[in-house]
């Protein structure tokens, strides 16, 4: 555990910075880094409660601008997907779901950033509330594996082409409560021990800095850059995970 406790520090506060500065990807970048160091099933619950904590510091600036009736069906959705995640992570090969998920990522990042590059025009799609909903429910169900919930939030808000707060007011909401969902169920399901609380406990500083330095990035990046750090983080959370 004490080689656990030198590298957690750092790559929880990577994680913080870059939720603070987008508003999601705390797990997958604090997966990516961190999974090569400790078990799934250990690193999980650190992560979700991480992200808890980041996202407690960072939430009060976007919540003014939440629009909660958009997001009650795929939350909803989401509970119902957080315990099915929880049995994959007890019976099921994590890694190969996050390599699933990484795939996914690193494809839809590369084509988002491949049409940035040429200077393509993002095409939008409207709103479904079906598909919200689908998203909901499939975003449950990769929390419940490891608090993997906005990495398809993130890229459907992208494919709308919501506006820099529009995306974030979405997106941390939908986040925080399918952590609190996912905490609640990994603790049932037995995956909170105490070295979960000391790992997290070791890592309080690293996470309120990363967070802060991530808040002050955010409100200094103009829209356009917002989009570009969106699927950028798509897409190296993508990387991370098929590392």
């Amino acid at each position: 555990m004490s080689a656990e406790l030198l590298i957690l520090p750092l790559g929880l506060f990577v994680a913080a910075f870059c939720s603070g500065l987008a508003g999601f990807a705390f797990n997958l970048i604090g997966a990516g880094i961190l999974l090569h160091f400790m078990t799934p099933q250990s690193l999980a619950p650190i992560l979700v409660l991480g992200s808890l904590v980041v996202q407690c510091i960072s939430l009060p600036r976007v919540i003014r601008s939440a629009k909660w009736g958009p997001l009650i069906m795929p939350i909803l959705a989401g509970v119902l997907g957080v315990p099915i995640g929880i049995l994959v992570l007890q019976v099921a090969d994590p890694d190969q779901v996050g390599m699933i998920v990484g795939g996914l990522l690193v494809a839809y990042g590369g084509y988002a950033l491949s049409r940035m590059a040429l200077r393509l025009k993002p095409r939008h799609i409207a709103g479904n509330h079906w598909i919200d909903k689908a998203i909901g429910f499939f975003s449950g169900i990769l929390g419940g594996i490891g608090g993997f919930s906005g990495a398809l939030p993130a890229m459907w808000v992208d494919l709308q082409g919501l506006a820099k707060d529009e995306a974030r007011a979405r997106l941390q909401p939908f986040v925080t409560v399918m952590q609190i969902i996912t905490a609640i169920s990994m603790a049932f399901g037995g995956f909170m021990t105490r070295e979960t609380g000391i790992a997290l406990l070791t890592a309080l500083p690293a996470l309120g800095l990363g967070t802060w330095l991530g808040l002050k990035a955010y409100h200094v990046i103009p829209a356009q850059g917002f989009r570009l750090v969106l699927v950028g983080l798509l897409f190296l959370s993508g990387i991370s995970l098929l590392l």
